[in-house]
């Protein structure tokens, strides 16, 4: 797959990413799978990935400032 911005090679890689969860919550993922470029670091999550990032984040509550949490398919 090619990156969208620059047009060079994605990478699979394995890797921690914050999410915001609301205006004061942020949630860091820690191992988890995206594609990333070789060239400008741009980042893909595929479709599995993200609806199962998004079900975890649903599950945060909002009154934490920082949430931990490890990426398990």
């Amino acid at each position: 797959m090619n990156c969208q911005t620059c047009g060079m090679n994605m990478k699979a890689i394995v890797t921690d990413l914050p999410f915001k969860r609301s205006e004061t919550t942020i949630v860091i993922f820690k191992g988890l799978p995206v594609l990333q470029c070789e060239n400008c670091s741009e980042y893909l999550l595929d479709d599995f990935v993200l609806k199962r990032v998004e079900e975890l984040l649903e599950r945060v509550s909002t009154s934490a400032e920082l949430e931990i949490l490890r990426y398990a398919a």
